[in-house]
């Protein structure tokens, strides 16, 4: 098992990272959180990205937006350069859930939703409300919950607030920072089973950040680890499970791991 995978039509790789080298500082205070980094994203997939502090997750995210800018190799999003993600028209191809959510104070729920169509400057008004309000209930929440403050939500909600917003351009792919933390469990497996289910019904492909085993069995097709500044290994959860690596056996098989990997029953008994 290796971080080589089958080849895959240029068309089907969302994302391609090939070489990737991201340095901070400069001189001799420069250091690499990533060192010839490959990875590729396949299109339709849920792919779970791992590691442990300081590995570099959320700035893999970065280079991916095209907030981050390789000191060498290359980043590529749905054919085209990362560097371009942040250009006219970028809500469109990459949407992006941020851990805490990240609305904006000043907004209701609707307005929040609506920002990047809003933005174009190209859209009837009325249609763009009616746009966020297909959104707004298609990720569970109800027409009353439009007109109210980010600060009268609970956490749950903003959360789906903040996917909706995501959402809102309809882009091939979503990247998620951390989606369930700071939920409860159950919460946390009402927002999975929205994923899910959204995953199935619109075919986006996925890119997750998640420390959360529990998360990670629930909604990851594959997972990439990341340790030693690279992708030491991506495949499948089950397979990853028991690759042979200080990290993965610390992080799967301690006592959070086993519980997580446990069939119901299992955990009840217990």
């Amino acid at each position: 098992m290796s971080d080589v995978l089958p080849s895959t039509p240029a068309a089907e790789a969302v994302v391609r990272i090939e070489g990737l080298w991201s340095v901070f500082g400069k001189g001799s205070e420069a250091f690499a959180v990533h060192q010839d980094l490959s990875l590729t994203v396949n299109r339709g997939e849920m792919l779970a990205l791992v590691g442990g502090s300081g590995t570099g997750k959320t700035v893999l995210l970065r280079q991916m937006l095209g907030l981050l800018h390789p000191a060498r190799g290359s980043v590529t999003v749905l054919g085209r350069p990362a560097d371009e993600m942040g250009g006219e028209g970028a809500a469109s191809r990459v949407g992006m859930l941020f851990q805490h959510g990240a609305l904006y104070s000043a907004f209701n729920v609707l307005d929040n939703i609506a920002f990047a169509l809003k933005e174009l400057g190209t859209l009837p008004a009325d249609l763009v409300r009616d746009a966020a309000m297909v959104k707004l209930q298609m990720v569970g929440l109800k027409p009353e919950h439009a007109t109210r403050m980010p600060a009268d939500l609970s956490g749950g909600m903003i959360k789906r607030v903040a996917l909706a917003r995501a959402l809102i351009m309809d882009p091939p792919l979503l990247l998620l920072d951390e989606p369930t933390a700071g939920l409860d469990p159950n919460g946390a497996d009402e927002f999975c089973a929205l994923v899910r289910e959204l995953h199935a019904a619109l075919g986006v492909t996925m890119v997750m950040v998640t420390h959360d085993l529990d998360t990670l069995f629930a909604l990851a097709s594959r997972v990439a680890v990341l340790a030693d500044k690279k992708v030491i290994v991506s495949a499948s959860p089950q397979e990853v499970v028991n690759f042979d690596h200080p990290f993965v056996q610390q992080f799967f098989q301690g006592e959070r791991g086993r519980r997580a990997m446990a069939p119901p029953n299992a955990v009840k008994e217990r």
